[in-house]
């Protein structure tokens, strides 16, 4: 299909952006890969009357080592990351978990901004940053502001981001020691997860900074594809916490959320799916 017609801008700054995104109000939308965007337009779900190019904004393109913790630009590329030695190193499972998102094309020009910021459930890297319980960073015409990720998406195609907004950044702790693992169901490789699983464990060596300590010690659960948001499988956290078995703690995993089904699976299958997948990964993070 052929999207509804629109006017379209290329930004050259953060601010400049900004300054359209308070200009244009609820009318504007960001731009950035464009692979999540694109197909809602093309389908008219979504039909903004200005369309504001941010993809070459090279601001918002790294990858930072800030002590305790890692700052990920909204418009790195999945590609980057998973190429990025600063975040093989200190965050592995980002790293790994962009390396599998669609094909490389996708990969080419897809960013991890454009991916939270759409706010779709059946996304890979926003149930990761979850699961490492990471910080999202706005800015908008009142300044900068942090969102934890347990806070950022309210719904279906719903953050917290307010119309004069704009994703910036992604922070991370830094690994420390620990392990992690990632599991995924798809009909094709580079399709969207029917569920997908993020488990990492962490444990916060001695003296460590404060960005590594707000990280968190123990184990991180989030699952894709489970509910309307990512989720985090809470009573399995808690269960192995309280020192439940791996599979005693998988059995819990979907406890906590509310699939739908669709076309690929029912509710109960993807209850299924849950247990199955979280009980592998946290296999893979135990080693």
């Amino acid at each position: 299909m052929i999207p509804a017609s629109f006017e379209y801008v290329r930004a050259e700054s953060l601010d400049e952006a900004l300054a359209l995104l308070v200009e244009h109000g609820d009318e504007v939308k960001l731009l950035a890969g464009g692979h999540s965007l694109l197909p809602l337009m093309k389908l008219r779900l979504a039909t903004p009357s200005v369309l504001v190019d941010i993809g070459r904004i090279d601001e918002l393109k790294y990858v930072r080592d800030e002590g305790d913790v890692v700052a990920i630009g909204a418009l790195t590329t999945h590609h980057d990351l998973a190429r990025n030695a600063l975040l093989s190193r200190h965050v592995p499972v980002l790293a790994h978990v962009a390396g599998q998102v669609g094909d490389p094309q996708v990969r080419h020009r897809g960013t991890i901004g454009g991916s939270i910021a759409h706010g779709d459930a059946a996304s890979d890297l926003p149930a990761v940053v979850l699961a490492l319980g990471g910080t999202y960073v706005v800015a908008g015409p009142k300044g900068r502001r942090e969102i934890p990720a347990s806070e950022f998406h309210l719904g279906f195609l719903e953050t917290a981001l307010e119309p004069d907004e704009a994703l910036t950044e992604i922070r991370v702790g830094k690994w420390g020691e620990g392990g992690w693992g990632f599991e995924k169901l798809t009909k094709r490789a580079q399709d969207w997860a029917i569920v997908g699983v993020v488990a990492v464990r962490r444990e916060v060596p001695d003296g460590a900074g404060a960005g590594a300590v707000a990280a968190g010690s123990g184990i991180g659960v989030a699952l894709v594809n489970m509910a309307s948001v990512p989720v985090r499988a809470a009573s399995t956290e808690t269960a192995l916490a309280d020192g439940a078995s791996i599979a005693d703690a998988a059995a819990l995993a979907d406890a906590d959320c509310d699939p739908a089904a669709d076309v690929n699976a029912s509710v109960e299958y993807r209850r299924h799916l849950a247990r199955v997948l979280v009980r592998r990964a946290l296999e893979q993070a135990s080693r």
